[in-house]
């Protein structure tokens, strides 16, 4: 099956124009206009093309750096569990694990939110362009496409209200290099309101009836039924989340990854190393001919892990390790004690043993299990694991709370948490068993456990500040008691660092370049304009 980056297109700029040619051999044709351009079918695949790659998809899939994850991951600093181990070098890291990014406004923009909104808002502006101009090119499947491309604005969008709060909300390309315009921020509600929900509503009616896998790697009505429960949920509709997630629950196509066994057969190992199970509905794909996932496979360990790959018997493929995205000893306690993903070597590992020589390496701190490519490491230099972004485990924790918070705890709620944890418990308790001693719960236990589950199943993927967000609360993870969370309210918590969170800690700072540059654009508390 040929894979989207086959034909992955670079795209010219943010107040250019969007031509472009080929992902090899790129030359943009930046002197164009856009309705000059948008002629003919590979005009308009070669832009929707270019979504998958950049502006959202990348600031949340890409941690392809040597000493920094994706934007995402510094974002996700914010709850002090997680550090990246060179955040002396990437300060923005420190500065959002200490929660001191008001001191330092400009070094914030400088190492993230410059880049997040310039990205994001490219990517935009070659949405608005498919969408305006697809309609009167002569082609197959000008539906699908525009549905691409509302998907993707739809995500950009979404990537930056959660990010900034208000934000200018542009729904027309840039037609003219030399127009300028200063649009003012849109209130977060309005850009909702107007432009992501009825984009994903239309991407849920128009994109294929398919898997991701099953559909060359691209977007499918799943993607977008994901995309808009989360969007519904972060809004706390809970009632109108749970169609699109039972729309992929009764589609039929996704099942969670199973255990073979305990150990490098379980479904956590499985979901390390295989791309395109059932469980995954939508990711950001890698390919080792035209783009492999950077250093992902040597995030996996830290600092000290080139002197002992160097002295082993077979060497190694990359020169630059570290822990970019470390995970705290505390954060352990999520887990009960016969939780299969707090067992080393699932999700987390803190000694590594070479698979030729035999000799140990102790890294004296917990790394991440769940990005190691052995054969990257050891033979390719090259990692293909693509990032998922939404796995089904995410649509059945999400259809059991979301159902729990608009009507109660019911068998159907019970069973969609039961089934994520019957997969991670090693005393055999099967998913009925599991399911009858959840629905004993009250509402708000049972509410509870659905957020301490997303704890556990989702750590290295990035989920739990946009959740601390959408709940208004902080999981207070005890220092000493295994699988024991409480929550509490997410203003005057202390995160897992020590630092207290602040009203001005729920957003970034707008770019203080952005804001020089447009006189309409505010800053938002607690940040300096200049």
């Amino acid at each position: 099956m040929k894979k989207i980056l086959t034909t992955a297109i670079l795209c010219a700029g943010l107040v250019g124009f969007t031509a472009c040619d080929s992902f090899l051999d790129e030359e943009p044709k930046s002197s164009l206009t856009l309705d000059t351009y948008y002629k003919t079918s590979a005009d308009i695949i070669g832009n929707v093309n270019y979504l998958y790659r950049d502006g959202a998809p990348d600031k949340m899939g890409n941690m392809t750096g040597a000493y920094r994850g994706s934007s995402l991951s510094v974002m996700n600093m914010v709850t002090g569990y997680f550090v990246n181990e060179y955040e002396g070098q990437e300060v923005d890291c420190s500065y959002a694990r200490q929660l001191t990014r008001q001191n330092f406004t400009q070094s914030c923009c400088n190492y993230l939110t410059n880049d997040t909104w310039k990205g994001c808002y490219k990517s935009i502006n070659v949405a608005n362009a498919v969408i305006k101009y697809v309609d009167g090119v002569e082609m197959d499947g000008q539906a699908q496409y525009k549905a691409e491309a509302r998907f993707f604005r739809a995500l950009n969008y979404f990537y930056l209200v959660k990010m900034f709060g208000d934000v200018p909300m542009i729904t027309e390309p840039t037609e003219d290099a030399t127009l300028v315009e200063y649009p003012a921020r849109t209130a977060a509600s309005e850009v909702y309101k107007t432009v992501i929900i009825p984009d994903l509503q239309f991407a849920v009616e128009n994109l294929p009836d398919a898997t991701f896998a099953g559909n060359s790697h691209r977007v499918t009505k799943y993607a977008a039924d994901m995309l808009l429960a989360d969007v519904y949920m972060r809004l706390g509709e809970y009632a109108n989340a749970i169609t699109p997630l039972k729309d992929v629950i009764n589609s039929g196509k996704f099942a969670l990854a199973t255990n073979d066994n305990l150990a490098e057969g379980s479904a956590f190992n499985k979901l390390r190393t295989t791309d395109d199970l059932p469980e995954v509905i939508y990711a950001r794909e890698y390919d080792a001919a035209i783009s492999p996932n950077g250093n992902i496979p040597v995030h996996a360990f830290n600092l000290i892990s080139p002197t002992f790959f160097a002295n082993s018997s077979t060497g190694n493929k990359y020169s630059l390790w570290v822990n970019v995205y470390g995970v705290s000893e505390r954060y352990l306690n999520v887990y009960g004690e016969k939780d299969l993903r707090a067992q080393m070597n699932q999700f987390f590992h803190r000694t590594y043993t070479h698979p030729v020589d035999g000799t140990t390496l102790d890294m004296k701190m917990l790394c991440n299990w769940y990005w190691y490519d052995e054969t990257a490491i050891l033979e390719t230099g090259k990692g293909t694991k693509d990032w998922n972004f939404y796995r089904y485990a995410e649509t059945l924790l999400s259809a059991a709370e979301a159902i729990a918070q608009s009507s109660g705890v019911n068998a159907e709620a019970a069973g969609y948490l039961a089934q994520v944890k019957a997969r991670a418990n090693m005393e055999g308790k099967d998913v009925s068993t599991i399911a009858s001693e959840l629905q004993r719960l009250g509402k708000q236990a049972f509410i509870e456990e659905c957020w301490k589950e997303r704890l556990r199943e989702f750590p290295l993927e990035m989920k739990i500040w946009d959740d601390c967000v959408r709940t208004g609360k902080f999981p207070q993870i005890s220092a000493t008691n295994k699988g024991e969370v409480q929550f509490v309210d997410l203003i005057g918590a202390t995160n897992g660092s020590g630092a207290k969170f602040k009203e001005t800690d729920l957003y970034w700072p707008i770019p203080v370049n952005e804001i020089q540059r447009n006189p309409n654009l505010t800053q938002n508390e607690g940040y300096s304009a200049k």
